[in-house]
């Protein structure tokens, strides 16, 4: 199993939230996060002066998944969330040793 990370843009939410779902994947938990990357914050006007926003909203989605779905999730999130341009995010995918269902106590080991 292995635990997949996206951090994209909070207005692509919706688009990939649903191809996810139009192809099985539903199961997701999605928390709202502030990062910087490449672009390194961005310059604003407010009130007639320029302000550095350092840290910009950014969403993060986790899903666990089976080895063998990986590469198609990636290729879904990817593909919905890509504006091209700085900011679309990152994907990390990492090794899960085991998962246990709170409700059932059922465990699910690698």
């Amino acid at each position: 199993m292995k635990k997949i990370e996206a951090i994209i843009r909070p207005e692509k939410l919706e688009c990939v939230k649903k191809a996810l779902e139009e192809s099985g994947y539903v199961a997701m938990t999605v928390t709202e996060v502030k990062g910087r990357g490449e672009q390194k914050g961005i310059k604003l006007q407010f009130r007639g002066r320029e302000v550095d926003v350092d840290f910009l909203q950014k969403t993060k989605i986790e899903i666990v998944a089976e080895d063998k779905d990986v590469d198609r999730i990636i290729d879904i999130i990817t593909s919905s969330a890509r504006t091209g341009k700085y900011g679309d995010g990152r994907i990390f995918v990492l090794p899960v040793e085991k998962s246990v269902k709170i409700r059932t106590g059922e465990e699910v080991s690698e």
